[in-house]
């Protein structure tokens, strides 16, 4: 055992050594302007996420198991929640949160199939999809300048068949929690968080995803964290959580962990449906499940980012506060990002929103950005409605707008989203903020 012990030991040292080496500061390339690229995210990590990642290997266990429970009991904590679970991806996280609320265990409360969900179509697609999927019907409200829904909309949404709010915090800026969470509760009303562009963000010195019933997370590289695939749903509500987990686990009604049985004493003792009295209970299936576990070689890697996820929000709000700062001038052709009152994001991204009068239109600035280098993303489907997979939908019937969402087309025209994730250097950001500079002043010149 002591020569394992050292042979251990060893091969971390070596890790390690090589991670420095070949990931380490030291090993990258000097920055070069208009020939080094800057992606708009990425990966931050070091020797400890990698040393991580192989003591799990070396274990070889390779679905959840005790680093997993050690990933949700942290998570939790950060959160200020009760309950966290590790799950496979963001998407998989909003697919979770939305079926729990489907389930027959809810009673009256339950989602069912034909009910109204009050949503954004300037969204990432899984905020939505599981909506349209199980038979529901978005009602799609517009939003602001900053890409979050427009409160002033919410009880133009409203019907009687409305049973739940899904929307999302606009790169890492909250919505107004305090006004939607009113309306919710007003209604009665389910609200979940989809909390993947803003983990760490504050309302009112509590974290966003902890407010409603279900937050989500997803921890794909460019996100505040990351375990390359993965993600999080999390909940304060015992019964939502006993829900998620069924779900999460194939559907099945047995709560006992992987590679351990008969947690509850009676697992051949009991009656279920109409099923043979003492039916083996790890077979006993309460929802339509599926399979979203994420393992414990992804949760060995987000413990040890954890550790950093202080650090890497710091580092988001000093790059955003940079570029602000910087683009300020730039006010007359752009509507620039403020925090929502009473928050402090954890920005996943720097918003620019082109004004109707300026000389240029979205697309020219990206292609410029691009051509020097500089990685862009529009503001994820713009108006969701406008694509390919809506086309099938009928309005009216599988989905409502309230109103002609005009800011939802106008983000779909003329936004665009530069990175300030914790790999930026200042150097790389005064680069970016002199491109667009130059651009903007260049087509006031011609």
């Amino acid at each position: 055992m002591d020569s394992l012990e050292q042979l251990r030991a060893e091969i971390m040292e070596k890790v390690a050594l090589y991670c420095r080496l070949r990931h380490g500061a030291d090993a990258g390339t000097p920055f070069i302007p208009d020939e080094s690229r800057i992606p708009y995210a990425g990966r931050v990590f070091d020797a400890e996420e990698v040393t991580a990642l192989t003591g799990a290997a070396l274990d070889f266990w390779l679905t959840w198991g005790d680093r997993s429970r050690e990933f949700e009991r942290r998570l939790a904590e950060f959160l200020g929640v009760r309950f966290a679970l590790m799950v496979n991806s963001g998407s998989s996280a909003n697919l979770l949160a939305f079926s729990a609320l489907t389930s027959p265990t809810l009673g009256e409360k339950r989602v069912k199939r034909g009910d109204e969900v009050i949503t954004v179509a300037a969204a990432f697609p899984t905020t939505v999809a599981p909506i349209v999927q199980y038979g529901a019907v978005p009602v799609f409200v517009d939003v602001g300048c900053d890409g979050n829904i427009d409160c002033d909309a919410l009880e133009a949404a409203w019907s009687p068949r409305t049973r739940a709010v899904m929307i999302a915090h606009a790169l890492g800026n909250p919505f107004d929690l305090g006004r939607v969470k009113a309306f919710c509760d007003r209604h009665g009303l389910w609200l979940v968080e989809d909390n993947c562009d803003a983990l760490g963000s504050l309302w009112r010195g509590r974290r966003t995803g902890s407010v409603g019933d279900i937050g989500t997370s997803s921890f794909y590289p460019p996100h505040h964290l990351t375990t390359g695939e993965g993600g999080a749903v999390y909940t304060s509500d015992p019964q939502l959580h006993k829900i998620m987990l069924s779900i999460r686990d194939w559907g099945r009604d047995c709560w006992c962990e992987p590679g351990r049985d008969n947690s509850c004493g009676c697992r051949f003792d009991r009656q279920f449906g109409t099923l043979p009295k003492g039916y083996d209970h790890k077979y006993v299936y309460g929802h339509f499940g599926y399979n979203l576990k994420a393992t414990d070689l992804q949760a060995a890697i987000g413990c040890a980012q954890l550790d950093k996820l202080p650090g890497f929000i710091a580092a988001r709000r000093r790059n955003h506060d940079r570029l602000n700062e910087l683009l300020a001038p730039l006010a007359s052709d752009f509507v620039l990002p403020r925090p929502t009152p009473e928050t402090e994001p954890s920005w996943f991204g720097f918003l620019l929103l082109r004004r109707d009068e300026a000389p240029f239109s979205r697309n020219e600035l990206a292609q410029a950005l691009e051509r020097r280098r500089i990685q862009t993303r529009n503001l994820f489907a713009g108006n969701l409605l406008r694509h390919p997979c809506c086309e099938s939908l009928r309005p009216g019937v599988d989905y409502r707008t309230v109103g002609a969402l005009p800011m939802t087309d106008k983000i779909m025209n003329d936004a665009l989203w530069i990175g300030v994730y914790p790999g930026m250097t200042g150097e790389k950001l005064d680069f970016m903020a002199a491109a667009v500079t130059d651009f903007v002043r260049k087509r006031h010149n011609t």
